[in-house]
């Protein structure tokens, strides 16, 4: 049952099936096991990016496709919920129609990048998709009266979905039961069936082409196969998925500005995970979410402690202080490539094979 969940593609390491699960039990019960309203915020972030992530990784990992458009497709995304849910008011239809409005104008444009673009070199493509975001990004920021420009929008959801909606009067476990516990399953649950549907689509017939066409696009094209189609269906699926992250973004926030949703750091980060987790690995996306997010959540912290307990020693208590947590984040990272260059999910199938 586990296997046909899965599509076929199970972590293939002990190791890794173990961390998989403690990531989702830890998930799944975040409100319970680490109360407090960082955690939960924490929570949502990884469960929306392990999405975000797994989206790029289908592009880049499987279809071999480097892009910098894909904030461009969750910003879409996020601000297609909001424009929704500002103009026609907090109810669920809005929710749904502008949930689906923001996936279907995603498509539309990666379709457009797509059948423009995709016939050109890699690095062309790339700086094709860097120059539109750029641009989306800018024309977002100008139109104030839309979209409220660089202070972004403000909105209400179902009250359902909010704190003020209380589904039990009395706390169960010392956690209070109102609506933010219910959105958070609301991203929990939905980040989980993406999850779930991009793994079938990775290992199915389109996926293994996908691959095919990644390793060798030449000798794919030599045999019959449409690589230009396939490239273009993939830059698709993977903008539909990341705007579909980027609806759950604007619930769980109530917020959806440019520098939420569309700035070249977020860019960046989302990169950064792919790398660390593992490209060619929807898994890879779930580990490189998690410890990235987890790093800027609580990285500062932890130097803080550090740099208490060694204030007996000057040049160490300096070095660990928390205003220098992005320069050791940097060293994580590059350690990380170093020990890991096939990211952590291939490192651990690697020593299990």
């Amino acid at each position: 049952m586990l296997t046909k969940l899965l599509s076929g593609d199970t972590p293939r390491s002990s190791l890794l099936t173990v961390i998989l699960l403690i990531v989702l039990v830890c998930l799944a019960f975040a409100p319970f096991l680490f109360p407090g309203t960082k955690s939960l915020e924490t929570a949502a972030r990884i469960c929306i990016f392990i999405v975000l992530v797994a989206s790029y990784d289908l592009l880049l990992g499987y279809a071999g496709i480097v892009s910098f458009a894909h904030t461009m497709f969750f910003g879409i995304g996020a601000y297609g919920t909001a424009l929704a849910l500002s103009a026609t008011g907090p109810s669920y239809v809005s929710l749904a129609w502008g949930t689906l409005a923001g996936a279907v104008l995603a498509a539309v444009f990666a379709l457009a990048i797509g059948l423009f673009s995709l016939r050109v070199k890699a690095i062309f493509f790339a700086m094709v998709t860097l120059a539109v975001a750029s641009a989306f990004a800018v024309l977002v920021s100008q139109m104030s009266w839309l979209t409220g420009g660089e202070d972004g929008l403000n909105y209400k959801i179902p009250r359902e979905l909010t704190p003020a909606f209380k589904l039990v009067e009395e706390k169960v476990l010392d956690v209070r039961i109102n609506g933010k516990l219910l959105a958070y399953y609301l991203v929990f649950f939905a980040s989980a069936f993406l999850f779930l549907v991009m793994l079938r689509i990775v290992n199915s017939p389109f996926g293994r082409t996908l691959k095919a066409v990644r390793d060798n696009a030449f000798r794919a094209e030599a045999i019959g196969y449409r690589v230009v189609w396939y490239r273009t269906t993939a830059t698709v699926l993977s903008a539909v998925m990341a705007a579909l992250a980027g609806s759950l973004l604007a619930v769980w926030l109530r917020y959806t500005g440019p520098a939420t949703t569309l700035s070249m750091e977020i860019m960046i980060d989302i990169l950064l995970m792919v790398v660390i987790g593992g490209m060619g690995t929807l898994y890879g996306a779930v580990l490189g979410a998690t410890l990235f997010i987890l790093a800027q959540t609580y990285l500062q912290n932890l130097m803080g402690i550090a740099s208490e307990a060694t204030s007996a020693v000057p040049f160490l208590s300096t070095l660990v202080a928390p205003e220098r947590w992005l320069l050791w984040l940097g060293v994580l990272f590059v350690l990380s490539v170093y020990f890991f260059p096939s990211g952590i999910v291939g490192r651990l199938r690697a020593g299990r094979a």
